[in-house]
């Protein structure tokens, strides 16, 4: 595959005001990054529910059936376990499909296809075989739309070896990582957050990567540690602007399988406090897991207790109210980073 071998990787960290680059919102940069791995690359495949529909995927992949082929981009039926299946054995057999979905719930129909075959192939015929698939997926909170159709289950994955799980949450990040994971070997989860397709960045032209398993600082500062991915990083970014007389490292991981665990370590030894955010539910997921990790790797550099913050375990709610009780926001972010300075 020479165009994969070819990718430069991106220099860029995120900070480049939009007078110093080329401007594109979220579902620009990922309909740009699926238009030049189909015109790189003929193995590639880009197939889903709705893929050729007007609005394609939010607008992912709008009009690319009509200038690649519907050979190439083409809708699929409402059979998310089949449909995993045939795309496991088309990656087998040299093709690189990225299957599409606009609800990580539907996923679960196809965890025996994810779990039980696509990510253990390459394992059980001696690396004879590989599986360059990659499954895309929107998680987060939208219209009300409750506890089955705005799941975030990055967490029920996290603990499958052959996996690798991809969160974005800047444009320039979003057509990176989409480009790198089509490029790998390995069946690559993509899980976008909704609320980050609002936004818009500086994102530069032609094909490049970024390492999957490699975080990146968005902020720098002394008093505490903050990691995560997706729109709470977001989040987390805006309340450590509105600190006052605290300073705080965001991190955003980018990926969570294979986890940058160095500069989550390297941050903590400097702040010796940290505190783990996610869109996914704190028992048993990414906080959890990041959590121990600090404590088993870390414990030496911590002035007081690895804090996090995710989803209640609770189902979604689906009515207004309850959505900006059960949500993390800034206010609640900025909370318990303040308490946990003053704690310590």
């Amino acid at each position: 595959m020479p165009w994969a071998e070819k990718l430069i990787t991106s220099k860029s960290n995120d900070t480049q005001a939009p007078e110093e680059g080329r401007v594109l919102s979220y579902m620009e940069a990922l309909h740009e990054a699926l238009s030049l791995a189909l015109e790189l690359d003929p193995k590639v495949l880009v197939l889903g529910q709705g893929v050729n529909d007007p609005k394609g995927m939010f607008g992912v992949t709008t009009g690319l059936h009509e200038k690649f082929g519907k050979d190439r981009v083409f809708d699929t039926p409402l059979s998310e376990e089949g449909m995993t299946g045939i795309c496991t054995g088309a990656s087998m057999n040299g093709l690189r499909p990225v299957y599409m979905h606009n609800r990580p719930d539907f996923l679960l129909l196809a965890f025996n296809q994810i779990v039980g075959h696509a990510s253990k192939i390459h394992y059980m015929d001696n690396g004879e075989t590989n599986v360059p698939l990659v499954i895309w997926s929107a998680i987060g909170r939208g219209w009300g739309s409750g506890s089955q159709h705005s799941q975030a289950i990055q967490g029920l994955l996290l603990g499958v070896p052959g996996l690798k799980i991809v969160m974005p949450s800047t444009p320039h990040d979003a057509k990176g990582l989409m480009l790198s994971a089509i490029a790998d070997n390995n069946p690559v989860l993509i899980f976008e957050h909704r609320w980050s397709m609002r936004n818009k960045g500086v994102v530069p032209e032609g094909a490049y990567k970024i390492s999957l398993g490699k975080g990146i600082y968005r902020r720098k500062g002394n008093d505490l540690t903050i990691v995560g991915t997706s729109h709470i990083l977001e989040l987390a970014i805006k309340a450590a602007d509105e600190l006052e007389g605290i300073t705080a490292d965001v991190i955003d991981l980018r990926t969570i399988k294979p986890l940058d665990e160095k500069i989550i370590i390297d941050s903590l030894q400097k702040t010796g406090r940290i505190l783990i955010v996610d869109t996914g539910w704190e028992m048993g997921g990414v906080c959890a897991e990041i959590g121990c990790m600090v404590a088993e790797k870390g414990f030496s550099f911590l002035k007081g207790p690895v804090r996090r913050l995710g989803l209640s375990d609770i189902p979604s709610p689906a009515g207004f109210t309850l959505e900006q009780y059960y949500y993390p926001d800034v206010k609640k972010i900025t909370h318990v980073i303040k308490d946990m300075v003053a704690s310590t």
